[in-house]
């Protein structure tokens, strides 16, 4: 299955939307995860091997930017990636509440893994964290992955 050139683009605008705001501006934590929306986006393109493979290569960049927690974007980013493409042969169609709940849920997924691979002198209360950050933040990455499906012409909404 050959992967629509348009999922390329995206996913490499939002890349270096996601190191220019982290990296560039220095806005870090405090900028959007575009780096997760791109690796949603594209694991449902892509086989689980080569998501997996994306989300590694994802997460070690991301890694550098995080010492102290080295490994831990790595490992988050290979699942979500391996799960994401998982879900393009369980789920047919892309309806609405399908994306956002993929988003969210891939979202929160890897900013659950990313708290339970760092250190405790790292974390952030749970409930803080991972259930309000983590649900905001996909809730977040919902709106940004449906609206570039939607300008680039990705979501092909099942047939009724």
């Amino acid at each position: 299955m050959k992967t629509d050139p348009r999922v390329w683009v995206v996913v490499v605008t939002l890349f270096l939307g996601h190191f220019l705001l982290h990296v560039g501006f220095a806005i870090g934590p405090a900028a959007p995860d575009l780096l997760t929306v791109a690796m949603l986006l594209s694991a449902r393109e892509i086989g689980m091997g080569r998501a997996a493979g994306l989300g590694l290569v994802f997460g070690l960049l991301e890694d550098a930017l995080s010492v102290l927690s080295f490994g831990a974007n790595t490992v988050a980013m290979t699942v979500v990636g391996a799960l994401g493409a998982i879900t393009r042969d369980l789920f047919v169609g892309d309806s609405l509440l399908f994306l956002v709940s993929y988003f969210v849920i891939g979202k929160w997924l890897g900013d659950f893994i990313r708290w339970v691979m760092v250190g405790e002198g790292l974390r952030q209360p749970f409930v803080d964290q991972v259930l309000v950050q983590g649900l905001v933040g996909g809730l977040y990455a919902a709106v940004v992955g449906i609206a570039l499906m939607a300008l680039t012409g990705l979501w092909k909404e099942s047939p009724q």
